[in-house]
């Protein structure tokens, strides 16, 4: 069921309306209920695969939750028990015998759900370059294997749940169909955001009465969603699409626009699902985590990923970076790379080979390819040498102070945009070594070539379309400066008056009836993240 058609619309509308209907006791059953039909309806075929690799991974994690919790309550209790005929070195073995239950509960866990998403989503990817190494005389057969909708976004919301129960930050959820639906919440089993749990309990399960500002809130929101998506984004793949088919003839600075149409086409549709996501939610009361601060503000690209999919960036660095970085192995590591390289570059060993894994994770997560796999160690390069170069920058700044001139600011943003443009580049050709050709052709070649107006002309889309697109993109930018300037979001004051709130919202829903990228025959591409 695609975001982008009327049945799920439909659904959705009915979802609400049953919410705020049913006694308030029931609201969260409903959720349960309508999310799992969600999913049924999803693929009716492949459902006992998908249901049963959900429920796997969900009744896992609540199950070692509840282990978890139990083993800190009687550890708790025995210490109060025999607080005064215990040693203090008997406390401590105790402890330390208690903590090793845990981290195998949590291990065990981790393994296996890790597991279920490793086999789903990258055994295709493994056996192929295993038969590309091997050649195809000795070929193994690839198996048909089912990727779950949904798997990458449930899988690490549970391996955060299930971490943060360890770590003591989160107490076990003792309800299995409150936690079920934690995992199964049908608006984010998409593309996220990637919520903790003890941020989206608190509503998620809490009874809440209909308020208008909150529902028309959550509903404009929704319908800038279906702006971003179906106005700008499902005009602009077609663009991409024949910029990316036909290499030979959009080479050189048809790379360049290819490289601006896919920033535009990436960010309103990731955005635009994030938007319908959380608006959705919003109507009912629920808050999800937010997935998006003005990452094309960004000065440079350690901001940009402090902007972009946050619940992602945030969730790599506090399950992977951190533990890793202070590991008992990175810091024995540490202390043996500063005493043979020196301090200068000792102290930084740890922290590149945890970045580097971050990154290479990340590259992972995103798709079994390798175009992915580069795309996150390109970050990881250049994250890294801006870090090496910093010294220099701020020696080149001190020097002739271009930071306290007015336009370097926006040379920053320019700068950070067209980079993190350029590098995903790798998501547009697919194809690692075409990519790397594709942008060396922008700088070699950076014209259009002789027959350039008629290539132009040929990538699907008419004058109407670009004058739609333009003005749609100029009114993106223009809230998102508000927003900037302002640090608030413009549906704040639209949903001061009444009158006001009723008429945007009017215009929004005529808006994507007239200038949205869909009609007879039509069917509107699913959004990007879905794949992941």
């Amino acid at each position: 069921m695609l975001f982008t058609s009327y049945k799920f619309v439909l659904f959705t509308a009915l979802v609400i309306l049953a919410y705020y209907i049913v006694p308030k006791k029931l609201q969260w059953p409903v959720l349960l209920v309508s999310s799992l039909g969600f999913y049924w309806y999803a693929d009716p075929e492949h459902l006992p695969r998908y249901l049963g690799f959900l429920l796997i991974t969900a009744v896992s994690a609540w199950v070692c939750g509840l282990l978890i919790g139990r083993a800190d309550d009687i550890s708790k209790a025995y210490l109060l028990e025999h607080k005064e005929s215990l040693s203090k070195d008997e406390k401590k073995a105790y402890k330390d015998r208690v903590k090793k239950k845990k981290v195998l509960i949590m291990v065990l866990c981790l393994l296996l759900n890790l597991g279920i998403l490793s086999v789903t989503k990258y055994t295709s990817f493994v056996i192929t370059n295993i038969n590309s190494f091997l050649k195809a005389s000795k070929a193994i057969r690839i198996p048909d294997l089912i990727i779950p909708m949904g798997i990458s976004f449930y899988t690490f919301r549970t391996l955060g749940y299930i971490i943060d129960v360890k770590r003591g930050t989160c107490k076990p959820e003792k309800n299995l169909f409150k936690f079920i639906l934690f995992v199964s919440f049908f608006p984010q089993i998409v593309q996220g955001p990637i919520s903790r749990y003890n941020n989206v309990a608190p509503t998620l399960f809490e009874n809440h009465s209909f308020d208008d500002k909150v529902f028309f809130s959550g509903i404009l929101r929704i319908l800038f969603g279906y702006f971003k998506k179906l106005v700008v984004a499902e005009r602009l793949v077609i663009a991409v699409k024949a910029l990316s088919e036909d290499t030979e003839l959009y080479s050189g600075g048809f790379v360049f626009i290819a490289m601006i149409f896919y920033a535009a086409e990436l960010y309103c549709d990731f955005t635009g699902g994030i938007d319908i996501t959380i608006g959705i939610a919003e109507a009912m009361g629920i808050k999800l985590e937010e997935n998006f601060n003005l990452p094309f503000f960004s000065k440079n690209i350690k901001e940009y990923w402090n902007r972009w999919h946050i619940t992602m960036g945030s969730w790599f660095t506090d399950y992977i970076f951190y533990p890793l970085s202070v590991s008992p192995r990175m810091l024995k590591l540490s202390k043996v790379s500063r005493e043979k390289l020196g301090k200068g570059i000792g102290k930084r060993v740890t922290v590149y080979i945890s970045c580097f894994l971050v990154w290479l994770a990340t590259g992972v997560w995103h798709g079994a390819a390798w175009n992915f796999i580069v795309w996150g160690l390109m970050n990881f390069v250049v994250i890294m040498a801006s870090g090496e170069l910093e010294p220099l920058y701020e020696k080149f700044h001190k020097k002739f102070g271009l930071k306290k001139k007015k336009g370097y600011a926006v040379f920053e943003i320019i700068r950070t945009f067209l980079l993190m443009s350029m590098i995903r580049m790798f998501d547009v050709y697919r194809d690692v070594p075409l990519t790397f050709c594709m942008i060396g052709s922008m700088f070699v070649h950076p014209g259009l070539g002789s027959n350039g107006r008629e290539a132009f002309a040929a990538l699907g889309l008419t004058a109407a379309d670009y004058g739609v697109i333009g003005a749609a993109v100029a009114l993106i930018f223009a809230l998102s400066t508000y927003k900037a300037i302002k640090g608030e979001d413009i549906r704040g004051r639209i949903l001061t008056k009444f009158p006001l709130t009723l008429a945007v919202t009017s215009v929004l829903i005529i808006t994507v009836l007239v200038f949205g990228a869909y009609g007879v025959g039509y069917d509107a591409n699913q959004f990007i993240y879905n794949q992941f």
